[in-house]
């Protein structure tokens, strides 16, 4: 069973996403360094408690292999370019000396099922109208016109991935073992965060009957 480098994060990573980084801790400069001298993978895994800096933290057990495509040295951090790639379980943690490892099962690639087109085609047009919501109330960092692969299954992993909805949805929908699943918890969480954004934008109403004293 494979032992793999491991960035635990405060974000979920999907397949097919870019993930920026900064690294700045030691321990994570000596992974990088050991990372970029060989295959460029490493693995990310979400923080359940605690934060990203300092260690001590407790992390959920599936996670996303990155790859890296480019870096650029600022002196005090590396400023790194990587994309999720493959699914895994994390079996058990090893000594995170010098820095977080773990023994990981690699997850099967999900298979499409045309039968899902329509529900697909539907996620699709969800997630694009949230993020025209979206821009009336935050800065999204995703367009609602961003382009998506042609290959069905990657494009359902990135509109997971732009859509705004929550980490634990986000979490949640990585953590999926078929595409119905996927789907379902996507069209949910997204129908979850276009009601929220509307009730958090809606004006406070008070009865101007009531008095206080």
């Amino acid at each position: 069973m494979p032992v793999l480098p491991m960035f635990p994060l405060g974000s979920a990573l999907l397949p097919g996403m870019p993930l920026p980084l900064r690294i700045f801790e030691p321990r994570y400069r000596r992974l990088f360094d050991d990372v970029s001298a060989g295959d460029g993978a490493f693995g990310v895994v979400l923080i359940e408690r605690g934060g990203e800096v300092g260690g001590g933290d407790q992390r959920f057990t599936r996670g996303t292999m990155a790859h890296i495509r480019g870096y650029r040295d600022v002196g005090e951090s590396i400023l790194l370019a990587a994309v999720g790639g493959d699914r895994f379980d994390v079996v058990g943690w090893e000594d995170e000396d010098p820095y977080p490892r773990a023994r990981v099962r690699k997850v099967p690639a999900l298979v499409w099922d045309e039968d899902l087109r329509a529900e697909r085609d539907a996620a699709e047009r969800d997630v694009r109208r949230l993020l025209v919501t979206a821009t009336e109330f935050v800065d999204a960092p995703w367009s609602p016109d961003e382009e998506l692969s042609d290959d069905p299954v990657l494009s359902l992993w990135q509109l997971a991935g732009i859509a705004p909805i929550g980490t634990l949805d986000r979490y949640g929908i990585l953590a999926s073992d078929d595409l119905a699943t996927v789907v379902s918890r996507l069209r949910t969480a997204v129908s979850d965060a276009d009601e929220l954004m509307r009730l958090t934008a809606a004006p406070l109403e008070v009865d101007d009957d009531e008095g206080y004293d």
